[in-house]
């Protein structure tokens, strides 16, 4: 039980911090007299080559404390990492642009979407008084003709005047600005649903790297063993690597070769395309893993026998994730920085960690899926036998 609370407090923990505080970051850039917006995509591949870099310390010196000295010392310096953190993230308060909050995003998204359900029948029999503004008056006369069902959420009709004459937001009547919000949301839920499929392909490759990890030979010299485990932090260190190359390297030379910057939609694009050179990459090793097996026989063998093939190998396709996670990684926190409303610019950055999960979640599902079929096709062989 114990446990379980430790495990549920780090979880939240880790939610309310690693991407509110890529948001927080950036919002230090956002302000009127800021004249280089370059520097918010900047900041986030310089937050994700932090990240990596303290995950790759934390897989390979963090966990060689727990195993060579012990469990409580290696929790001891999580422990003082996170209140060194705390301290400098208080000590730097002062300093800091705050933005004030105002109630919850998500009750605006779905005010619309009730007004708009409300309101579908009212155009054939009422008159409308125009498109509801608000307090803003810099804001567009008219909402954009994509999604039309969703303007009739901030028509004014007679009805939705209050006892004084004034209009005002309510689950009757929103403002051209919230209608537009929730459609820039809508647009952008194929993007993120993709990168869903990307998560769950690296999140699979992860899970069975270690599996084919611990049938080969892992040896560097006679005395040291790689753990199987720790295989994942050679994509950390190449995705670490890679993003302070993009950032210093390929950027400034694709903008003097082409006078364009490269957006983040094109990054999230190469970095797809990377990834495909990666599952390509890890099919071919197993098939070479496999060609192994069957060269020395050792699929009759007992449990646990290694395979004569170097654990190196695995290296390759996870040098190729680690460069594509660099570029498709961060290119997506700024693109859903830059396209989500200002209401919602916290939650768009935690949709990163959401679409990991769900990634995860998802291969989980697969492999076991995977495991289950190929055990039926071996009963099935048995029996036929």
């Amino acid at each position: 039980m114990l446990y379980s609370v430790a495990l549920a407090l780090a979880s939240l923990g880790l939610g309310g911090t690693r991407f509110t505080t890529a948001t927080m970051g950036a919002d230090q850039f956002d302000q009127p007299n800021n004249q280089k917006p370059n520097e918010q995509g900047t900041f986030f591949s310089w937050y994700f080559f932090t990240l990596y870099l303290a995950s790759a310390i934390s897989l390979t010196g963090i966990i060689y404390v727990q195993d060579s000295v012990s469990w409580v010392l290696g929790f001891g310096i999580g422990v003082v990492a996170n209140a060194i953190g705390l301290a400098v993230l208080l000590l730097g308060k002062r300093f800091y642009c705050h933005t004030k909050p105002k109630g919850s995003p998500f009750v605006g998204i779905a005010r619309v979407l009730v007004a708009a359900v409300r309101k579908r029948r009212k155009l054939e029999t009422v008159q409308s008084q125009g498109y509801f503004h608000g307090d803003n008056t810099k804001a567009i006369s008219s909402p954009t003709e994509s999604l039309r069902f969703l303007n009739c959420a901030a028509l004014r009709f007679e009805d939705d005047r209050k006892s004084d004459g004034s209009y005002s937001s309510s689950w009757w009547l929103c403002t051209v600005e919230e209608v537009e919000d929730l459609k820039t949301l809508i647009k952008i839920m194929p993007l993120w649903s993709s990168s869903i499929l990307l998560s769950t392909t690296i999140a699979m490759i992860n899970s069975l790297t270690v599996l084919q990890a611990l049938t080969m030979d892992r040896h560097l010299g006679p005395h040291f063993k790689i753990p199987a485990g720790s295989f994942l932090v050679f994509s950390i260190l190449a995705t670490a690597i890679s993003i302070s190359i993009i950032d210093r390297f390929l950027l400034p030379m694709w903008e003097k070769l082409t006078r364009r910057s490269l957006k983040p939609l094109q990054q999230i694009g190469i970095g797809h395309v990377i990834n495909i050179f990666a599952m390509v990459g890890s099919a071919l090793v197993e098939t070479r893993r496999l060609r192994v097996v069957r060269t020395h026989h050792l699929n009759r063998e007992p449990p646990g026998s290694v395979v004569p093939m170097s654990g190196l190998w695995l290296m390759v396709q996870f040098i190729v994730i680690g460069v594509g996670e660099a570029f498709h990684f961060p290119g997506q926190v700024a693109l859903y920085y830059q396209e989500f409303p200002k209401s919602l610019r916290s939650t768009s950055t935690a949709m990163i960690s959401l679409l990991i999960g769900i990634g995860y979640y998802l291969s989980t599902a697969i492999i076991d899926s995977m495991f289950k079929y190929q055990n039926t096709e071996n009963h099935e062989n048995e029996a036929s036998a």
